[in-house]
């Protein structure tokens, strides 16, 4: 049914799977498009209970994909504008789904593809998993997903992520709130369809309910910031450094910054 992406059924139980793992299930257009399709049609369904999310291969979500980021650099403002409705959409759907969304990491989890891993209610991760926002690397910056972050691990540890763009394995993303679990690699799924069980033992209408109750206090705020998220993510792509950035990528050497 799906290019990019694997879905399954067991029970009550839907495991949606990134499906790209020679390239790291990165993110791309398509796959965007796919699990918010999917995602629909699993709200749609009053059968499934819970809903896991994890990637093929070695990696969980490597980020955005680099073909996808190489044709942002020729993009005009507005359509720049939509690239980043798209992923803002994305985000915002994973977090206020209205069912348990449980991340089951089996691998690096990077910059947007660390925004899906942490933006489930359960986020279980085996030890070698690596997260981090490094998009202060390559000149871009972690719009989108710094709304939600601040909500999770607050503004101090926030700007240090952020800021400082470095990697944390999965033992830290535990301590600071990013992980719920930390599983080893071979209990990964068992671990995540054990949790699934016990969220399906609990009422469905509480469960729906208090989703909705947590969504409903916050959402007005989070939209207002992810409009503001979205204007940032899109004027940053037309700077000096956001193509110096990529470029330094792309050809594998360190960028040249310009003082601002």
């Amino acid at each position: 049914m799906y290019e990019t992406l694997l879905v399954s059924r067991e029970a009550s139980l839907a495991v949606l799977t990134l499906n790209r793992p020679d390239r790291r299930n990165a993110l791309s257009p398509t796959l965007i498009a796919e699990l918010l399709d999917a995602l629909g049609r699993l709200e749609a369904d009053a059968t499934v209970r819970a809903v896991v999310i994890t990637g093929a291969g070695r990696a969980f979500c490597a980020g955005m994909d680099l073909d996808a980021l190489q044709q942002i650099a020729t993009h005009t403002l507005e359509e720049n504008l939509e690239d980043s409705r798209r992923m803002a959409t994305l985000f915002r759907r994973l977090y206020t789904f209205p069912r348990p969304l449980i991340a089951a990491v089996n691998g690096p989890a990077i910059a947007g593809g660390c925004g899906v891993a942490t933006l489930c209610d359960f986020t279980l991760a085996v030890p070698e998993a690596r997260f981090g926002y490094t998009e202060a690397r390559i000149g871009f910056i972690p719009a989108l997903v710094s709304v939600f972050l601040r909500r999770m691990v607050g503004e101090k540890h926030t700007r240090e992520l952020l800021l400082s763009a470095r990697l944390l394995d999965a033992e830290e993303a535990f301590r600071l709130g990013l992980v719920t679990e930390v599983v080893p690699a071979e209990a990964l799924l068992s671990r995540a369809r054990e949790l699934a069980v016990i969220l399906a033992a609990n009422s469905p209408t509480s469960l729906l309910r208090t989703k909705a109750l947590l969504n409903d206090c916050t959402l007005p705020e989070l939209d207002r910031e992810l409009a503001l998220a979205v204007e940032a993510n899109a004027a940053i792509r037309l700077t000096d450094d956001f193509r110096e950035g990529l470029a330094a990528f792309l050809e594998k050497r360190t960028p040249r910054w310009v003082p601002q």
